[in-house]
């Protein structure tokens, strides 16, 4: 292949690589979208329908997201010393059931945008979104058993940790958030006040919770001695 082919194509095949920082952008961007169309007072401007575009769209993004992280979690499983087989890796498996959890809220955002009757809004909209919200919980639970095999169960120093518990805070939220849309045979949501702070404090929670860990806060630090040397 010739120099000015590679160049042309170089950039065009980065765009398709899986990095961390497409991930974070990824989640941050599906939590922004959250935010948007479940924020207070914003929310009732919007309208259902305002909202239900909002959060389709950033279920989108949590699904492309969910999917980068699985593919740079690693293998699935390991071999230990202490047990005979392999075991499956937390690392992995945090990823898996995050990115099943974002693909629950891709069926239940896609179908909110179009369930009239009571009974399609519980089958299509309200499981997949309490499947999706518990896979988030089941996910955020077992991050912070894998962070306490490579580091200390409280470790406020690092913002890895940081990462971790304000993930896990979001998680709680968003599953506190399904409870209370929990459609009545009324076809009224159990507490429509508790679904939408819960799904705007998870937003808010998992936004922050990757741009805690965005590779550019790295790369400043990184930079900063070599400045300072310069000067």
């Amino acid at each position: 292949m010739s120099t000015a082919a590679m160049s042309t194509s170089g950039p065009r095949n980065r765009l398709l690589v899986p990095t961390v920082t497409k991930q974070c952008w990824g989640f941050m961007i599906g939590s922004a979208f959250f935010a948007v169309g479940s924020a207070p007072g914003l929310s009732t401007a919007l309208g259902t329908s305002g909202s239900n575009l909002l959060f389709f769209i950033g279920a989108l993004f949590f699904t492309t997201a969910g999917l980068i992280q699985l593919f740079l979690s690693g293998a699935v499983s390991v071999e230990v010393d202490y047990a005979p087989g392999r075991m499956v890796r937390a690392e992995w498996l945090t990823a898996a059931t995050q990115s099943f959890g974002t693909l629950m809220f891709n069926v239940s955002t896609t179908a909110a945008l179009r369930a009239k009757s009571l009974s399609s809004q519980e089958h299509f909209v309200w499981n997949p979104d309490a499947a999706g919200s518990v896979a988030f919980l089941v996910s955020g639970v077992v991050a912070f058993i894998a962070y306490a095999h490579v580091a200390r169960h409280w470790d406020l120093g690092t913002r890895a940790w940081w990462s971790v518990f304000v993930n896990f805070v979001g998680c709680v939220a968003f599953a506190i958030s399904a409870v209370g849309a929990y459609l009545l045979p009324s076809g009224d949501a159990l507490d429509a006040s508790v679904a939408n702070y819960g799904t705007f404090i998870g937003a808010l929670c998992f936004l922050i919770a990757s741009l805690i860990v965005l590779p550019f806060w790295d790369r400043r630090r990184r930079a900063a001695p070599a400045e300072g040397a310069g000067r």
